[in-house]
């Protein structure tokens, strides 16, 4: 039997010919597929070597993706809440303006390191929005100072003729946070448009006016926000309507304390607080310009809900044709339970005849915008 050159076997601590080696080492030493370090591999790239990819199929599709549309200080506020609240495994962004599209998504890509969102991406093309879950739309001509809400409509209308089609097309299952304003009317256009259920599109509403109302309440109690409840219903604006009847602090109704509460009779004059609540947005206007951070948080809040399926009741922005002898197609804002599904139910307050008779003045103004819309 012909010699062979030595090899040291690792299963024997000894020097052995190759016939006496064993069969794992023959394999490794004989067979053609096993491929020794050459000139080759040092000519791979660092990700060649680095990395050995185990499965080489189509990407696994984003399954908690959200999308803004509209990158404004709105647009941002609400993607910067939704990045740091970890709700999404990847943010697109869209607007038309590519030169401050580019820098926003280049300004949070850099910050990656500090945030769990593994994708963040932005193109004025909406194929960029593709399979996206939940989308918030706050594009539109900004409101200002001194100006109503409701004065923005058909301008904004205009825009959203474009927008909300091809949200629709690469989001077909998609759930709509309408942001914009007037968002109520707005919100309204956008289920028109959409042709989705109306349970999928949602009004970022009075949520954000809740908000305010139970932190200017909470701050004349002493107490911190989350202790005061209450509830501001109707119009996101200037005939929406505060929920006195329903106010407490743990389980302790402020109307059992003081009847008058939020009347003209009241001589503590809590009204003025829902006087406050509706000129908050245009003293923040006045003082810098927009709002944007409380209403990101206030849309955040909304997407955790969402996203999360977690039955949480908002405030929001709904159809509420049918419901306290309303009868138009306008959406306004009742308390909702919002799930995976987007709207699941509508809790049915029990309210005065006055606080009825407020919301269904609050509808009747929507209406009287909202019935001389063009091309909706």
């Amino acid at each position: 039997m012909q010699d062979c050159s030595p090899y040291l076997c690792p299963c024997v601590l000894f020097v052995a010919p190759l016939q006496s080696t064993c069969f794992l080492t023959r394999s490794i030493l004989l067979s053609p597929s096993i491929i020794l370090p050459s000139a080759d591999l040092n000519m791979a790239s660092i990700l060649q070597k680095l990395i050995t990819p185990l499965f080489s199929g189509p990407p696994e599709l984003p399954r908690n993706k959200v999308t803004v549309v509209g990158v404004g200080q709105v647009g941002m506020a609400c993607a910067v809440s939704i990045l740091l609240r970890e709700l999404t495994d990847e943010l697109a962004l869209v607007d038309v303006m590519e030169d401050k599209l580019k820098g926003e998504m280049m300004d949070l890509q850099h910050g990656s390191l500090f945030l769990k969102t593994p994708k963040i991406v932005a193109d004025t093309d909406y194929s960029v929005t593709a399979n996206s879950r939940i989308v918030v739309v706050t594009a539109g001509v900004r409101q200002q100072e001194g100006e109503s809400r409701l004065n923005l409509v058909q301008r904004n209308v205009n825009i959203f003729k474009h927008i909300v089609p091809l949200i629709v097309r690469y989001s077909p299952n998609c759930i709509i946070i309408v942001v914009s304003n007037p968002v109520d009317v707005l919100t309204y256009v956008t289920w028109k448009l959409s042709g989705l259920p109306k349970h999928r599109v949602i009004g970022s509403g009075t949520n954000l006016d809740s908000a305010r109302f139970r932190f200017l309440m909470a701050e004349k109690l002493g107490i911190h926000p989350s202790s005061f409840n209450g509830w501001i219903l109707g119009e996101h604006g200037d005939t929406s309507v505060p929920v006195w009847s329903g106010t407490n602090v743990a389980g302790v109704n402020l109307q059992t304390l003081n009847p008058e509460i939020g009347t003209e009779n009241d001589e503590e004059n809590w009204a003025e607080t829902h006087k406050m609540v509706v000129d908050s947005a245009y003293e923040v206007i006045r003082l810098k310009g927009y709002t944007n951070w409380a209403i990101g948080l206030s849309v955040a809040d909304l997407t955790e809900s969402l996203i999360r399926n977690m039955n949480r009741i908002h405030p929001v922005s709904t159809m509420v044709q049918g419901m306290y002898g309303i009868s138009d197609a306008v959406y306004l804002s009742l308390p909702c339970v919002l799930n995976g599904g987007g709207v699941a139910s509508v809790v049915n307050m029990t309210l005065t005849e006055d606080e009825v008779s407020q919301l269904q003045e609050s509808a009747s103004t929507l209406w009287d915008i909202q019935k001389d819309l063009q091309d909706v």
